[in-house]
């Protein structure tokens, strides 16, 4: 079995790239898997996207992102339990099992972390059921605790079981992403925890460097030039009994601002040094 077997890039890695020269890329380079981002995917086309990676024989690993599900206001509520239902309804369109979801950072004036949170509970509780009816899982994914104040209110992966666990497995799960979780020295009991429970549907490499860049979203490293073992990580979550893809996604306008076919060809070289 070739050592790519279970690798994945994410769009986001090589966001320069479109649709097309996304999966062509892939197939040059031996990649078997995707994972997709909502926006270019509309752009490009729902149905036309869902062809062309069918066509090429690509897994779609995972479609990012639902989430945002914080709001107070039922107006807004409504708002984002539409769209998370149409996040669905493409992930089952582009044929993947596995919709990704930052959950959404603490709404304008709002102090309290907790309601939020159950805010977010009560939102799984209506989404589940109808993401399973079209054979899709929801993964929350927790994020560094620099994003919970606008981002993510979930920052721990204890954090997310303890949400994802309120449902059934095959409706909610999470998302482990090295960039989010590496600093959290409870995460190797929460990785244990999350495997017991069937609950880690996606599992997501990006590295820590420093200094952050300003804004900090768009500071996830290439893989080998911070500070995160991923062969530790990968063998974590592999001893957790996870067998599914394995997904680098970068945000770094670095590497943005170089050729896309140069990034990914030494993301592939990169995943295999460091993670493969």
């Amino acid at each position: 079995m070739s050592s790519l077997a279970r690798f994945s890039v994410n769009q986001m890695t090589v966001k320069q790239l479109s649709m097309p020269e996304l999966v062509e890329a892939c197939l040059e380079t031996g990649i078997p898997g995707v994972g997709l981002w909502r926006e270019p995917v509309r752009s490009y086309g729902l149905d036309a996207t869902a062809r062309l990676v069918h066509d090429a024989g690509l897994a779609v690993t995972t479609l990012c992102r639902g989430g945002f599900l914080t709001a107070i206001d039922p107006g807004e509520r409504k708002l984002a339990l539409d769209d998370n239902r149409a996040a669905v309804d493409e992930a089952a369109t582009l044929g993947t099992d596995t919709l990704v979801l930052v959950s959404g950072g603490l709404p304008p004036g709002s102090k309290d972390l907790r309601g939020a949170r159950e805010r977010i509970a009560d939102a799984l509780g209506e989404l589940g059921p109808y993401a399973a009816s079209r054979g899709v899982r929801l993964a929350v994914e927790p994020l560094h605790p620099m994003y919970a104040a606008d981002r993510c209110v979930v920052s721990t992966l204890a954090q997310a079981l303890d949400l994802a666990e309120r449902f059934p497995a095959d409706q909610v799960g999470v998302t482990v992403d090295t960039y989010h979780l590496w600093w959290d020295d409870t995460a190797p009991a929460q990785v244990v925890r999350a495997g017991a429970g069937g609950r880690i549907h996606a599992f997501q490499l990006a590295d820590w460097t420093t200094p952050l860049p300003e804004g900090v979203l768009n500071g996830r490293g290439q893989l080998g030039d911070g500070s995160i073992d991923f062969r530790a990580w990968r063998g974590m979550v592999e001893a957790a009994g996870y067998t599914g893809p394995v997904e680098v996604e970068l945000f770094n306008d670095g590497l943005w601002a170089r050729g896309g076919r140069e990034v990914l060809a030494e993301t592939v070289g990169r995943f295999l040094e460091h993670a493969g």
